[in-house]
């Protein structure tokens, strides 16, 4: 619900806070008050035309701001608009702010939550949370879209709307499958000559894994076999050839070590030293003897260099074609065997899917029969509900109908001996018509006049739709046009009934409207300095007397009088209502 309303220098409101509760609100005042810019800015805010007209005379921008509650029917469907946008915080919190700005120029600012966003969004989440009767544009009944989804929670039929797309969502699931194999069947022959060579190329391949880093290495010594054996050469004739000008680097370690040897005769402290010296040439003995074995495994071998660069060469070829690793050339091979075994039982596949796809159909077909048998029950229902409130209303000619049809496709579902178009709702379409006027054919919601006609129309379906319409925040303009005190009265009790399960506001004319208000508030124009401001004041019991007194016309004991009647009878028919519920 709208909880706290905040306006800055829109139109001729310079500074305007409202702080809203549950229930029926009611806004009342002289004509050119601000009652209409009230509701222009709500509008504004929620994305309507940003027109610089609205920004207040001699100021450079105007602020719009509001905080609303968020209804647990509508929790989910937000939470998911504001994550796909990706400005949803770790967790939603229970309130949301909406917020717009005007500036000169034409320049526009929509936030929510502080985040800057465009106004298509800050539209999109507004549409969950208030209706604005009076202003088309966003009232969601207009759109045939939103119909059927509030027949089906009019209806009670979720439960089997659920189990209708169980069985739709898995019948496009295999046909799809059923699709891509009947594709696949054209081209199958290709396909598997495709598969069998691939596989046939790396089976005759015989990878073995780790294959090619060996492959290198070997590669490496056998084309390097001459440095390699010259250099293992020169290290042995250092370490154990040695020569008149150059001993041999073991022999005058040997010679150390004997040295050493004496030295730990004589000085005990230095035995440390000596067994340094003496391990060093043992590893030394030890790498030489290891030279020898490596200068002996050195050979200079052209055909077996020849043969690794071919294997290399087969190796690089694949991985070019299947990977980039021997073990994803294997894994390709592995997938290619599988689509192969697919295709060599396409059609055992197929049949089997066709035969699912035919008890799908049956059982869809049934569920979208019994969903359209419960849908025309709730249909009749629900248009003779509607009338009844719309001749409470004073509409005593308007017809109302919920017009359900089935549209003709030879590839749907067979419903009455037809074959139907379907979807995931269903074989329904539905549209709510309307027929103001006797001798006027059924027309849409969005084709009938503007004005409180429409808003007693809206009226009328929202009551009957209360506990099926999820939108939290209803707003009524120009519902009293044309109607009188006695009317004005069924209006207001019906407002009333229908802020049990929506927060209201109304803007009236009318003290037998005003009176069923839980909250009043009294729109005002004050005069400073050659400028005009409008102000609200939220009235108590004696100022919504003195302001319903006004209502009736001029200040007299007489309309004093009918406006604490008035009062009065609101509030026992509050009372008888809210007993009989």
């Amino acid at each position: 619900m709208l909880k706290e309303l905040r306006i800055e220098d829109f139109a001729i409101i310079d500074q305007l806070e409202i702080t809203l509760e549950k229930g029926l609100t009611t806004f009342t005042g002289e004509t050119g008050a601000g009652k209409s810019i009230i509701l222009d800015a709500i509008v504004t805010l929620l994305g309507g035309r940003a027109d610089n007209e609205f920004i207040r005379a001699e100021t450079d921008r105007a602020v719009l701001e509001a905080v609303f509650q968020i209804p647990p029917q509508n929790r989910l469907e937000i939470q998911q608009v504001l994550s796909r946008e990706e400005i949803l915080e770790s967790e939603l919190p229970d309130e949301i702010t909406l917020g717009r700005e005007l500036r000169q120029g034409g320049r526009s600012i929509a936030r929510i939550n502080g985040h800057s966003v465009n106004v298509r969004l800050l539209q999109e989440i507004g549409s969950f949370l208030v209706d604005i009767h009076g202003q088309s544009e966003h009232l969601s009944l207009l759109n045939e879209r939103s119909h059927l989804a509030l027949l089906d929670r009019y209806a009670g039929v979720q439960s089997l709307v659920d189990e209708y797309q169980i069985i739709y969502h898995r019948l496009t699931g295999i046909r799809h499958e059923l699709n891509d194999l009947r594709k696949n069947e054209q081209e199958a022959a290709r396909q598997k000559d495709f598969l069998t060579y691939q596989i046939g190329e790396i089976t005759n391949a015989r990878l073995i894994p780790g294959e090619d880093e060996t492959l290198r290495h070997e590669r490496d010594r056998l084309a390097n076999a001459e440095n390699l054996a010259s250099l293992t050469q020169q290290i042995a004739v250092i370490l154990e050839g040695g020569g008149p000008d150059a001993p041999a680097v073991l022999d005058m370690l040997g010679d150390v070590v004997r040295l050493v040897t004496q030295l730990t005769r004589l000085d005990p402290s230095q035995n440390e030293l000596q067994e340094q010296i003496s391990s060093s040439l043992e590893n030394l003995n030890d790498a030489a003897v290891q030279l020898q074995d490596y200068l002996e495994k050195v050979e200079y071998n052209p055909r077996r260099l020849a043969q690794v660069e071919e294997r290399l060469s087969v190796l690089n070829n694949l991985k070019r074609k299947y990977g980039v690793s021997i073990e994803d050339i294997s894994s390709f091979s592995k997938n290619a065997q599988e689509r192969l075994e697919r295709l060599n039982h396409a059609d055992e596949r197929i049949a089997e899917i066709e035969k699912e796809e035919t008890v799908l159909l049956d059982d869809l077909t049934a569920k979208a029969l019994a969903l359209s048998k419960r849908r025309r029950k709730a249909a009749r229902m629900m248009a003779e509900a509607v009338e009844k409130e719309l001749k409470d209303l004073n509409l005593v000619d308007a017809r109302f109908t919920v017009n359900m049809q089935f549209v003709p496709d030879e590839t749907g579902l067979t419903l009455d001996g037809k074959k139907v178009r379907f979807d995931q709702t269903g074989a329904d379409r539905v549209a709510f018509l309307i027929a103001p006027n006797p001798g006027e054919g059924y027309k849409p919601l969005v084709k009938i006049a503007s004005g409180g006609e429409t808003s007693r129309i809206m009226l009328a379906l929202k009551n009957v739709l209360a506990q099926a319409d999820f939108i939290p925040t209803l707003i009524f303009d120009e519902i009293d046009q044309g109607i009188g005190g006695r009317v004005g009265s069924v209006v207001g009790e019906k407002l009333w009934m229908l802020s049990q399960q929506h927060q209201v506001l109304c803007v009236t004319h009318l003290p037998q409207l005003a009176a069923f208000g839980a909250q009043h508030f009294c729109v005002y124009k004050e005069y400073d300095e050659g400028r005009t401001y409008t102000r609200t004041n939220r009235l108590d019991s004696d100022a919504r007397i003195e302001e319903m007194t006004k209502m009736f016309g001029q200040v007299s004991p007489a309309n004093r009088q009918a406006a604490s009647e008035t009062l009065k009878y609101a509030h026992q028919r509050i009372a008888e209502l809210t007993k009989s519920e």
